[in-house]
């Protein structure tokens, strides 16, 4: 699979460039997180913008990824999420289990607002 990379200071924004989210894709998205841990970056946007479709399979890693994420004390906020991708988020309700941002500064806004609290109440991240 095909990933748009922008490193930023405080976290990365990784675009799939592929029209449908699958299991395939997912498991490249969490290998890259890891790939990226290990050289520094902590805290990721994942934007679907080009995304139109998504498996069931798909959507139970990104939950799996977002639980992570959260329990090493890291960030990781979707947006870009629109049509029949949304739908089908909203259909289970999976929407409510992953950290959604309508638009790229709203995601800019949680990662750095995340990172803050960390900061004030000591946690790691």
């Amino acid at each position: 699979m095909d990933f748009k990379i922008d490193t930023r200071d405080t976290f990365s924004v990784i675009t799939p460039v592929s029209e449908t989210i699958t299991a395939n894709l997912t498991g490249e998205l969490q290998a890259t997180f890891e790939k990226m841990r290990q050289s520094g970056s902590q805290h990721f946007i994942v934007d679907l913008q080009h995304c139109t479709q998504m498996d069931a399979e798909a959507m139970e890693q990104l939950v799996a990824m977002h639980e992570e994420c959260y329990s090493m004390g890291r960030s990781l906020v979707f947006t870009g999420i629109k049509g029949k991708v949304m739908t089908a988020l909203k259909e289970n309700e999976t929407d409510l289990l992953l950290n959604v941002a309508p638009k790229m500064i709203e995601a800019i806004d949680i990662i750095s607002m995340e990172i803050l609290e960390r900061d004030l109440f000591g946690e790691e991240g």
